[in-house]
């Protein structure tokens, strides 16, 4: 009898728990059909294209040239340097500082070479002299330390034969603008021994002013300017020495 009881103690306990679990899996299954269609339906949407190129899109730079930006398009940005673009202005300051204190200094030196040559140069004194060509001689002599400048003909600055030019124009006398030509003018003197103050001395590449003593007055180049100077001044060439006065 016992036995029986408990056989049938069994069963009743088996059918419970059966019918327990056929409760509870249409509630599990169901709850968990719906969270599955919340999320599915909230957070996944169904993508209707695919982006093929993803990169080209990204980096497109593409913009409507008629497109209004709120007038950020006109905005005055101010721009700033780097510190490499800093420090190569600095550089670029600091060399053109450097070399307008080296031109100063080379002019300084030119200046000073011209105020020895002046001194070791013997001066001649052309107030003991007579004649139209020492006063002409003596004029030129007022324009030691003038500029040199190439194609010039004035005070302002002057080449070797726009000095003579100038000089004698002052006397009335029109001369040729270049040397060569000033070579021909007037009338020919032999020889170095009889040349007189005011006698032209010229050849192709330079002309001067005769002061006499073997000296002729001149402008020379842009570092010595208008200075005396020995006939050494054509270096050897050749030269016509012309006398117009």
């Amino acid at each position: 009898m016992t036995n029986v009881k408990n056989i049938i103690s069994t069963s009743v306990a088996v059918i419970a728990t059966g019918a327990m679990f056929a409760c509870v899996a249409p509630f599990a299954s169901a709850d968990s059909a719906q969270t599955s269609a919340v999320v599915s339906s909230r957070s996944f949407p169904k993508t209707s294209s695919v982006k093929k190129n993803l990169f080209a899109e990204s980096t497109s730079t593409s913009v409507d040239e008629n497109s209004k930006w709120g007038g950020i398009e006109t905005l005055d940005v101010p721009q700033t340097e780097s510190q490499a673009e800093k420090e190569a202005a600095a550089a670029a300051a600091a060399q053109k500082a450097a070399d307008e204190a080296a031109a100063a200094q080379s002019a300084a030196a030119a200046a000073a070479s011209r105020s020895e040559q002046r001194v070791s140069i013997p001066q001649v004194d052309l107030g003991k002299m007579t004649g139209t060509g020492a006063e002409l001689a003596s004029f030129s002599l007022k324009f030691q330390g003038y500029p040199y400048v190439a194609g010039g003909n004035t005070p302002a600055g002057w080449d070797c034969s726009g000095f003579v030019q100038y000089v004698f124009s002052q006397f009335g006398i029109s001369l040729p603008r270049t040397s060569g030509a000033q070579a021909t003018v007037g009338t020919p003197i032999a020889s170095l021994a009889d040349a007189k103050p005011g006698d032209i001395l010229a050849n192709g590449t330079h002309a001067a002013i005769y002061i006499g003593n073997g000296q002729v007055m001149n402008a020379m180049n842009p570092v010595q300017g208008t200075a005396v100077s020995g006939v050494s001044v054509f270096g050897g060439a050749g030269y016509s020495i012309r006398r117009v006065m």
